[in-house]
């Protein structure tokens, strides 16, 4: 009788025995090599799921497919399939693909969480890069942009984004929220409430 469960597995090949210690080291160096992120992200615990794992130092890549989740502090990545690539120990670059896959992070400062999603997300970890490829979409506190290309240089502080000759690429962007004023003291010492932004 067929067996329907689904199975979950991890696997090396490699000659070194030491191939799963290095993969704990090379995952968190994978998260937490990211501009901008919450500082207090770094110190959480790295969460990493999927039905299957692979390590091959032969082609210097890791491989996890099916369901992956990667998780820590604000952190949420969700793909079918996530690749990493490395040279020498050190990681060049991480590609996660799905239908989409998806990144969500609060990064520093007062504004809400990053949204993304693409059928590919790839992050270059040398010129710190990255690169949404096919029906990419960017987000955070309404500001939109999609295309068929979005490419953001962290460093730089520059999005690109570009569609194919039958599309257009869009952007919402939100205006600005000024605030309020604050009450103006009056001569009798107590406060005016401005009304509709008029003192």
């Amino acid at each position: 009788m067929p067996n329907n469960e689904s199975t979950r597995s991890f696997s090396v090949i490699s000659s070194s025995s030491a191939a799963r210690r290095w993969l704990i080291g090379l995952m968190a160096l994978i998260v937490c090599h990211r501009a901008g992120a919450l500082p207090e992200d770094a110190d959480q615990p790295i969460n990493i799921q999927a039905d299957t794992g692979q390590i091959n130092q032969a082609q210097n890549t890791a491989i996890y497919t099916g369901n992956v989740q990667v998780d820590q502090g604000t952190l949420r990545v969700r793909a079918d399939r996530m690749q990493v690539d490395y040279q020498n120990q050190k990681v060049v670059s991480i590609t996660f693909t799905g239908s989409p896959a998806t990144y969500q992070q609060q990064l520093e400062g007062n504004a809400g969480p990053v949204r993304a999603n693409a059928d590919t997300i790839t992050y270059y970890t040398r010129n710190e890069r990255l690169f949404l490829n096919g029906n990419a979409f960017l987000e955070q506190e309404g500001n939109e942009i999609r295309g068929n290309e979005i490419r953001y240089d962290i460093v730089a502080g520059r999005i690109d984004a570009e569609s194919r000759a039958d599309q257009k690429v869009r952007m919402t962007l939100q205006p600005d929220r000024a605030p309020q004023p604050a009450a103006a003291p009056a001569a009798d010492g107590t406060a005016s409430v401005p009304q509709d932004g008029k003192p």
